[in-house]
């Protein structure tokens, strides 16, 4: 299984476009919808996987 990236990806507009620049040398070029969306869901899984994390950490006290 590949190591978790602990490098945040950095976005930037061009042209009308959001271009997602991540480790690695991996780029992403989305429109603004895509992008927007995209935004939402990386929050959503973030917050997710804080709550597990804390879950496992609680579990692991006990």
């Amino acid at each position: 299984m590949p190591q978790p990236q602990t490098e945040p990806g950095y976005a930037s507009a061009e042209q009308g476009l959001v271009i997602l620049d991540g480790p690695d040398g991996v780029a992403v070029t989305m429109t603004p919808d895509a992008a927007a969306k995209t935004g939402e869901s990386l929050i959503s899984a973030a917050a997710t996987a804080e709550r597990q994390v804390s879950e496992r950490s609680r579990e692991n006290r006990i």
